[in-house]
C-alpha cells in the first residue's frame, strides 16, 4: 500500500493543499501517521475520496448542501466522520464514529443499523439533539489553575 504525502495527495486530488490539511485535520480524510507525526494518505483514501468527488455519484453531489443529504432536517450539531466499529447485540448496536481525532459513541436499534446499512468505514453523520451540554474540568488541571 503506497502512502503518499499530504501535497501530493492534494495534486492527485486536484484540491488544495491547504484544503487537504482541513480535511485531515476535520477527521474528512483518513490518514497514517509517520514516526515523525507527518500525516501519509493512503492509495485506497485517495480512490474513496476521487470517487466521491464524481459528479455521476449522488451521494457526493447530495453531500454538498447538509440541508438535502438529511432530507431537510433542522438540526444544526451535525458532526461528520466516518465509522469505526459496528457491534449489535440483540435488539441495541453500538456504533462508533471517528470524528477528527474524537470518537463519538452512539447506542441505537439493531434494525436502524441494518436498515441505514451501517459498516466500519462508511462515511456517517452524527446529529446531535439535546437540551443539555455538560462541560467538565479534570481534578489535575483545576489544581495547577490556582
Amino acid at each position: 500500500m503506497a502512502l503518499l504525502t499530504v501535497r501530493a495527495a492534494a495534486g492527485r486530488l486536484g484540491v488544495a493543499y491547504s484544503t487537504l490539511k482541513r480535511w485531515v485535520h476535520t477527521g474528512r480524510v483518513r490518514t497514517t501517521r509517520t514516526e515523525g507525526g507527518h500525516h501519509r494518505v493512503s492509495e485506497a483514501e485517495i480512490d474513496r475520496l476521487t470517487a466521491r468527488q464524481q459528479p455521476n455519484n449522488q451521494r457526493s453531489a447530495r453531500r454538498n448542501d447538509p440541508d438535502e443529504s438529511l432530507g431537510g432536517l433542522s438540526a444544526r450539531n451535525r458532526l461528520h466522520g466516518f465509522i469505526e466499529e459496528v457491534r449489535i447485540d440483540g435488539l441495541l448496536a453500538q456504533v462508533r464514529l471517528r470524528v477528527g481525532d474524537q470518537s463519538l459513541t452512539a447506542v441505537i436499534t439493531a434494525d436502524a443499523v441494518r436498515a441505514l446499512k451501517l459498516r466500519r468505514g462508511d462515511d456517517a453523520i452524527a446529529i446531535v439533539k439535546s437540551t443539555e451540554v455538560m462541560i467538565a474540568i479534570s481534578g489535575a488541571s483545576r489544581s495547577t489553575r490556582r
